[in-house]
């Protein structure tokens, strides 16, 4: 009997929207899992930008995921999702400021609150998750030693020493340096072909 293999939702995350997006379709939960784990970043970034509370923000992303679940068979190009995901969230945003601001003018003493002096634009803000997306992507596609080495020096909130990394990883404490510039490379390679700019 052939051994099968069982893929992790991390596993997934490493397919091609177009792969997960047509196993999603034929039912696979393994595929939704990493479809949303692939993009929550990127959907919750929005209202967090925007300055939304944490529950409004929870509000907008289960929104999100609902009107894909619902809509993600009429998607006609897979590699446009993530476009789809920032222009869906962003009309969530919109449609719960305004609920924010109708309640606000009908409280007594309540003002109206003004996006304008509160949150950057729209297009800045989808600017910056479609920015962060892309170094998601381009951090979820380097080899899992460079990934850890760079998830540990600029991902914690505590630096730590060389000695711990290479410990960590198995590896020289002198080794350090140069791998961590051999994956930077990497990194910035591939952000540079995804049209990464600063």
């Amino acid at each position: 009997m052939p051994e099968h293999v069982v893929s992790t939702a991390s596993d997934l995350l490493f397919r091609s929207d177009t792969q997960l997006v047509k196993e999603c379709l034929e039912g696979d939960r393994e595929a939704w899992s990493a479809l949303i784990e692939k993009y929550k970043n990127l959907i919750y970034s929005l209202p967090a930008r925007s300055g939304f509370s944490q529950s409004d923000c929870s509000d907008i992303f289960q929104s999100v995921i609902a009107q894909l679940l619902s809509e993600l068979k009429n998607l006609r190009e897979p590699q446009a999702l993530p476009a789809w995901l920032m222009r869906v969230t962003w009309h969530k945003c919109i449609h719960r400021l305004r609920e924010q601001q109708r309640e606000s003018a009908l409280a007594v003493d309540g003002a109206p609150f003004d996006p304008g002096t509160a949150t950057p634009t729209p297009e800045a803000l989808v600017l910056d998750a479609s920015r962060e997306q892309i170094l998601r992507q381009a951090l979820y596609s380097a080899p899992p030693r460079c990934r850890e080495l760079i998830r540990m020096l600029f991902f914690e909130d505590d630096a730590r020493p060389y000695a711990d990394i290479a410990a960590n990883l198995g590896i020289a404490t002198g080794s350090v340096g140069f791998i961590r510039k051999r994956c930077l490379e990497r990194l910035r390679k591939s952000l540079e072909e995804a049209g990464f700019t600063s």
